[in-house]
């Protein structure tokens, strides 16, 4: 995309001129407004069901005391940041210190951009791997930072159903990309919107790079707790070598359906938590109050009550629906390890080339009008997933669709029977 301006008295920032960061983002594309009224969203990765009750009522009593209604520490409410050990330690193999190695934020993107605010400086190279979670690109570059990119290849010529293991890193390419500016790299597993879960030999490629390079790395685990199908969730943190250079990162929003919350935290040895907390106490002091109050009563009875084990079960029920739906029309996709997206090949969607498509599709790739057209014609909506990609590897992008599927089972089996029809508009 062209680097763009727009006529002022004062000249905005150099690092809004890459042409992306003022277009309209595909969030407000694809987006409620925009889209016909009964238009079923399954774009956005955001749920239309409600957190658990028990977590709902922790929030409620919060609310009902004097003390949670007020600033919290800049670390994070104690309770929570206990309740992080608590279910953490096992994980990481570690005693974690809670006035040390745990930072509550104002979500998982807050933290990470605290992180980015507290360790860039002016042109040095982050690696990210495309498909990449969008934000990422805004918060390198508006904490001065460089965005390499080192794309995922999914399988060629794949048909029906394939793992999003299937989905690699080239470690010639990744070796290629490291120069002396490199400072970072960002793992995320699971992935967005892949669903990819790296596997320990993944992981141990990136490690061994990072230790003999001095990279941080940042390992957003926000999807830690719906991994499916008996997929082991390896932690980069607890690889040898690994805990002194790794920040990571978690949510409550994923992880207890409140995405609108906006709790997250940071886990890491002092060396990282230290500067990040300088950063994000200037950012935003502290987060939530209240809700960091309900996150910690969620944390604390997540194993009395399973309930990651019965929410990664409920998932997998939801991730069949839509599979089930792709299988009967033939279309490859990714059949996911992880998080709450499947991508699906949309390269064989035929629309009319003069289609009536808003300006904000025009101009960008063919997944863009292919997305929209789905949207108006099938009353389904989803995310082009060239969005995620530079414009250099953005060839890869376009062949795919992002579906989410943390709705409802109505909401999902709803969108099936719509997606259906799609069968009339392939080639």
């Amino acid at each position: 995309m062209a680097a763009v301006d727009y006529p002022s008295p004062v000249k905005f920032s150099s690092r809004l001129r890459d042409g992306r960061a003022l277009a309209e983002d595909v969030w407000s594309i694809y987006n409620v407004a925009n889209l016909p009224a009964d238009c079923i969203n399954l774009g956005q990765g955001y749920m239309n069901f409600a957190p658990p009750e028990w977590v709902r009522k922790a929030a409620e009593e919060a609310l009902g005391t004097v003390a949670a209604n007020h600033y919290s520490h800049p670390k994070g409410r104690i309770r929570l940041r206990q309740a992080i050990k608590k279910v953490y330690d096992p994980q990481l193999h570690r005693d974690l210190n809670v006035e040390k190695e745990i930072l509550v934020t104002s979500g998982a993107n807050e933290g990470q951009y605290s992180v980015f605010t507290a360790f860039l400086e002016q042109g040095d190279e982050v690696i990210m791997f495309e498909p990449f979670f969008d934000q990422y690109l805004a918060s390198v570059t508006f904490n001065g930072g460089v965005p390499v990119y080192v794309p995922l290849h999914p399988p060629a010529n794949a048909s029906g159903k394939f793992s999003s293991d299937e989905w690699k890193i080239n470690p010639e390419e990744l070796t290629a990309a490291i120069t002396p500016r490199t400072k970072m790299i960002i793992v995320n597993t699971p992935h967005n919107p892949v669903g990819k879960v790296f596997t320990r030999a993944e992981l141990e490629v990136i490690a061994t790079l990072a230790k003999e390079h001095n990279l941080l790395v940042m390992a957003d685990e926000v999807y830690d707790t719906l991994v499916f199908d008996g997929k082991e969730h390896v932690r980069i943190a607890t690889l040898p070598g690994m805990w002194d250079r790794t920040v990571t990162v978690g949510s409550a929003g994923k992880s207890f359906a409140a995405t609108g919350w906006r709790v997250g935290w940071l886990i890491g040895p002092e060396s990282i938590i230290r500067p990040t907390l300088a950063a994000s106490t200037r950012i935003v002091f502290c987060s939530n109050s209240p809700l960091q109050e309900a996150a910690a009563a969620g944390l604390e009875q997540v194993h009395e009550r399973k309930f990651f084990q019965k929410q990664t079960a409920e998932y997998a029920e939801r991730r069949k629906i839509l599979t089930d739906c792709f299988d009967t029309l033939g279309l490859p996709y990714t059949n996911p390890e992880g998080s709450y997206f499947i991508l699906l090949d949309i390269s064989r969607v035929k629309f009319p080339n003069d289609y009536a498509f808003p300006q904000s599709v025009l101009g960008r790739g063919r997944d863009f009008k292919a997305c929209w057209f789905i949207a108006i014609e099938i009353g389904v909506s989803s995310i082009p997933v060239s969005e995620f990609y530079c414009l250099e590897h953005a060839n890869i992008g376009e062949v795919y669709a992002r579906f989410s599927f943390c709705k409802d089972v109505d909401t999902l089996r709803h969108a099936s029977e719509r997606l259906k029809n799609l069968k009339q508009y392939l080639v």
